[in-house]
């Protein structure tokens, strides 16, 4: 006869807990830019260490555990309920790789010596493992994005690129028109017979004839490639505030959207700092800010050739910065600086480079994160002459009003 043992239920701070409430949680640690290392180099992933203080920490600020007993983790965690803490801990990291929200990496510190009485251990020095985000991950948290986003503008439903031309596309909508040659046969079957039977009258069989044939209108939809130009100059994380983490945030959102809802729009990356690079989007988690110049000519130009390689209706850049061109990429390759002022050189040829990308067809939309008197004139002067659009918005506000442009249109159609 089978029996069945039952024990004690014992609670845990992790019932109920969801690794996607987790990771959604802690968006703020995992996409942070740096901001409280000031100028240290913190370009390698994450150690584990890292990631198990601030799983507790958001542990805490979600209720699940009290804020003594993380005192407590920090102080000694190999005793009482610190180190029950600390192996619930460990166990939800191998769970987070299990279902691959995250990679861990061990590294090996090379030996100093060799040692033939030496044994082989697997214990790891503290601070050796490191994690990496996933693509699943990765994916995850730009879709929870993109809903805080558009939850805070109202909008239950994502829509698409609207334009004031009609055609005949497959996306059925209410007004009908006569069939044209070159139309696509997207058919009104209802209007096509009532147009037979008004001229025939109703019998059988039913004669169709060409003039007797309704098509179905709909909104003509364009594609558009954008490219995402990130200020990464230290001024991003100055001035007690990080403004680089929202914008790595909205990338992120606009990431998800356009793969989602507008698969026939592209959108590509362009950190700019002393020079301009082009960057995956599966790698922006990992990006910080450092101790660089601001090179918006450099930027602008290697967007503008991204653009000019794609085929779309539309080409527009959308340029995120806190900051005055301070710098320049000469003839001969050599960087010219000045972070004193507007240099009249640097100016010049920003601006000779903004004409060039409106000759081309491409609009700037410039979204400012300063409203430093100097640094308005300039944007001003930008949008003036590549007929954009300029923001001045805070990292509060700044993923509204990006969305809000890229879904809305606001910007001139080009067909």
């Amino acid at each position: 006869m089978a029996i069945t043992k039952y024990s004690k239920w014992i609670p845990s701070p992790l019932d109920g807990l969801s690794l996607e409430e987790l990771l959604d949680q802690m968006s703020e640690f995992f996409l942070q830019s740096g901001f409280q290392y000031g100028f240290q180099d913190v370009s390698n992933p994450y150690n584990l260490d890292a990631l198990r203080q601030a799983i507790i920490e958001k542990l805490v600020e979600m209720g699940r555990i009290p804020e003594d007993l993380l005192q407590q983790w920090l102080e000694d965690r190999s005793e009482g309920d610190a180190k029950k803490l600390d192996e619930l801990i460990d166990q939800l990291i191998r769970q987070m790789v299990e279902e691959g929200w995250i990679q861990s990496h061990q590294q090996r510190p090379a030996p100093s010596s060799p040692d033939e009485n030496a044994q082989g251990s697997e214990d790891m020095p503290a601070g050796s493992a490191r994690f990496e985000l996933t693509d699943k991950s990765i994916d995850f948290l730009g879709f929870r994005l993109l809903r805080h986003l558009l939850g805070s503008l109202g909008r239950s439903s994502f829509g698409r690129h609207e334009t004031v031309h009609f055609a005949t596309g497959v996306e059925a909508y209410q007004a009908t028109k006569e069939y044209e040659f070159g139309d696509t046969l997207n058919l009104d079957i209802s209007s096509t017979l009532l147009h037979a039977v008004a001229r025939e009258g109703l019998g059988a069989p039913l004669n169709l004839e060409y003039d007797d044939l309704m098509v179905r209108q709909a909104d003509y939809e364009s594609s558009c490639s954008t490219v995402l130009l990130l200020d990464t100059s230290h001024s991003m994380i100055l001035y007690g505030e990080d403004r680089f983490t929202p914008a790595k945030r909205v990338a992120l959102a606009l990431a998800h959207l356009i793969r989602t809802q507008y698969p026939g729009d592209s959108l590509r990356l362009v950190l700019f700092h002393d020079s301009a690079e082009e960057v995956p989007l599966k790698q922006l988690a990992k990006v910080v800010v450092g101790p660089y110049h601001t090179n918006t000519c450099e930027g602008l130009r290697l967007a503008r050739r991204l653009l000019m390689a794609e085929k779309k209706d539309m080409r527009q850049i959308v340029m995120i910065t806190d900051g005055k061109p301070s710098a320049i990429t000469l003839p001969n390759g050599r960087i010219y600086k000045n972070a004193f002022g507007l240099d009249p050189m640097i100016l010049e040829e920003t601006f000779k480079e903004v004409a060039t990308c409106r000759k081309a067809g491409i609009l700037i939309n410039t979204f400012m994160l300063a409203s430093d008197y100097y640094l308005v004139d300039f944007v001003k002067k930008v949008t003036e002459i590549c007929r954009g659009k300029a923001y001045f918005t805070t990292t509060v506000n700044l993923g509204q009003y990006i969305l809000m442009d890229y879904l809305k249109k606001k910007v001139e159609t080009i067909h």
